[in-house]
């Protein structure tokens, strides 16, 4: 092995449990890992990665080259626990910080074994200080990625979430509308509806828009797209919730809803849909 190899596999395997006690109290020092439960994943973390970081080392893995593919397997221990700490909601702060702690723990361990030599200690050093700075650069890098997928996959369910398509009785469906109506959203209402509509084989859906805030130009054009896309289905769709302000909104802006079958509130839509329906509700007497 190269000699810095040398000496920073004898440091990693001097007293891994002592290395490890010293790298977890650094870490424990920025309020990181203070509850038991958090200790015991920090410990475990600690402890994956040191193996990783061993094995590569003892391969004489080149400590200026993180991105070779020698240290494929610490990235993956790395991008795993970025992952982790992400949908736990730690902050990328703390996930790079529980690299960089390393430092200490390997600096002075570093420091004993090669003291006789004040070069090789310098050298040695800053080569394993580059390593760590990587290793937390990376860290932080794939931490982001993570959170970004995070934040994406829990925007996508709560699209879903506010956008159900609920079966009211055979042939109705009803969409409750919350929210701001964006193109993406649109689209997302407009494929789960055109679904439903196959599998229930429903012919009438009803699109509440009572709790829509605003009704601009773009919006009305999702909706006119999602009535078009129902009827090319076969179906037909009742448009609710249309409040004095928003039909005020669409006679301004010029927008053509001709042809579309628009009512106040939704109980005036349910009333039209099952007269469509053949349904009869009367009120039992005594």
């Amino acid at each position: 092995m190269k000699p810095v190899n040398t000496a920073f596999d004898n440091v990693l395997k001097a007293s891994p449990e002592d290395f490890l006690k010293s790298w977890i109290e650094e870490v424990a020092q920025s309020g990181e890992g203070s509850s038991g439960a958090t200790a015991r994943v920090a410990q475990n973390e600690a402890r994956e990665l040191l193996s990783a970081l061993q094995d590569a080392v003892r391969n004489d893995a080149d400590l200026a080259q993180f991105g070779s593919e020698a240290w494929s397997k610490t990235r993956t221990v790395l991008a795993e626990l970025s992952q982790s700490r992400a949908a736990q909601g730690a902050s990328a702060g703390e996930t790079s910080y529980f690299v960089m702690a390393l430092k200490k723990p390997l600096f002075a361990g570093l420091q004993q074994m090669i003291s006789t030599d004040p070069q090789q200690v310098f050298d040695t050093v800053w080569a394993a200080s580059n390593l760590v700075d990587k290793m937390a650069q990376w860290t932080a890098t794939t931490y982001q990625r993570s959170r970004e997928q995070v934040i994406k996959r829990q925007q996508q369910e709560l699209l879903e979430l506010s956008t159900p398509v609920v079966k009211l009785w055979e042939g109705v469906l009803a969409v409750p509308m919350i929210g701001t109506l964006d193109s993406s959203r649109t689209q997302l209402v407009m494929e789960s509806l055109l679904q439903r509509i196959v599998e229930t084989g429903s012919e009438l859906a009803i699109i509440d828009i009572t709790g829509v805030p605003t009704v601009d130009t773009l919006v009305a054009q999702h909706l006119l797209k999602t009535v078009t896309a129902i009827r090319l289905m076969g179906a037909d769709c009742i448009i609710s919730g249309i409040r004095p302000q928003i039909a005020q909104t669409i006679v301004h802006l010029g927008i053509d809803l001709q042809g579309i079958t628009t009512k106040a509130t939704l109980a005036d839509a349910l009333s039209l849909a099952m007269k469509q329906s053949g349904w009869i509700v009367s009120r039992a007497l005594g």
